[in-house]
């Protein structure tokens, strides 16, 4: 069954969005509910181009606009290639969703992280998103809607998540000031900090026994969906999130 979204559906209409690491989970999410409501989306992804071109089809299918860009957000030639990407194809770039993260591998204590674990966490977390706001700055259209990823973990300060956390949090600083930066550009820039929320990201290499009690440790006793999250950022990048600006949302079901 295919759900079709209105809310905010006039004030999307006809815009651009790049999200990145699109390919599935959240990323994949926010690009079908912002397809949904009328946006022309560019579905980035690094490796999983099956994933991303099958994405393309559906939405295409549904009567929407898309492309599949391959692009490692680290790179920042990549980077602007991705942006020329998109102008190419749809003619200029309104919204850019900084979706694309990794987390450690068995999450590790910070004495037990590798160099080659700390690298590829600040790389993509941080500069990928560091480079795409760079590329935002000059490209994106008066109006247009930055929404960065960062994590409620930086909250609960679960151990293993110590380089995660701490790459979120410079997020959550160059969201606040890149916000107040593009003063006059009509531009908002945000956050969004999920928390536990059923993506292979978060489930992998966790226990059954650790996935159940997280599911319960929100008031709302479940894990969070792709899709609530997509409903976030929806919010943000429409005419009713125009007022919300510099700030970090904690999408989380009152975790912390």
């Amino acid at each position: 069954m295919t759900t079709i979204y209105t809310t905010n559906a006039a004030s999307s209409q006809g815009k651009v969005a790049i999200i990145t690491g699109a390919s599935r989970g959240i990323g994949a999410a926010i690009a079908q509910r912002l397809s949904s409501e009328g946006m022309a989306v560019v579905i980035n992804y690094a490796s999983r181009s099956d994933e991303a071109d099958a994405l393309v089809a559906k939405i295409t299918a549904q009567g929407g606009k898309a492309i599949a860009v391959k692009a490692d957000v680290a790179d920042s030639l990549a980077v602007a290639q991705l942006f020329d990407a998109a102008e190419i194809a749809f003619g200029k770039v309104d919204v850019l969703i900084n979706n694309a993260g990794v987390m450690p591998a068995g999450l590790p204590a910070l004495a037990d992280t590798d160099d080659a674990a700390f690298d590829s966490i600040f790389n993509i977390n941080v500069k990928g998103s560091f480079n795409t706001m760079r590329q935002a700055a000059k490209r994106l259209q008066s109006g247009g809607r930055i929404v960065n990823f960062s994590t409620s973990v930086s909250g609960l300060a679960l151990p293993g998540y110590s380089v995660y956390a701490a790459s979120k949090s410079a997020i959550e600083t160059m969201t606040n000031i890149f916000a107040k930066e593009l003063r006059g550009k009509q531009i908002t820039v945000n956050a969004i900090a999920p928390g536990p929320t059923a993506t292979a990201l978060f489930l992998t290499g966790k226990t059954d026994e650790v996935i159940e009690r997280m599911s319960k440790a929100a008031p709302l006793e479940r894990l969070g969906t792709p899709e609530d999250i997509a409903a976030a950022v929806a919010f943000l990048v429409s005419n009713d999130g125009g007022w919300i600006n510099g700030q970090t949302l904690r999408a989380n079901g009152g975790i912390v």
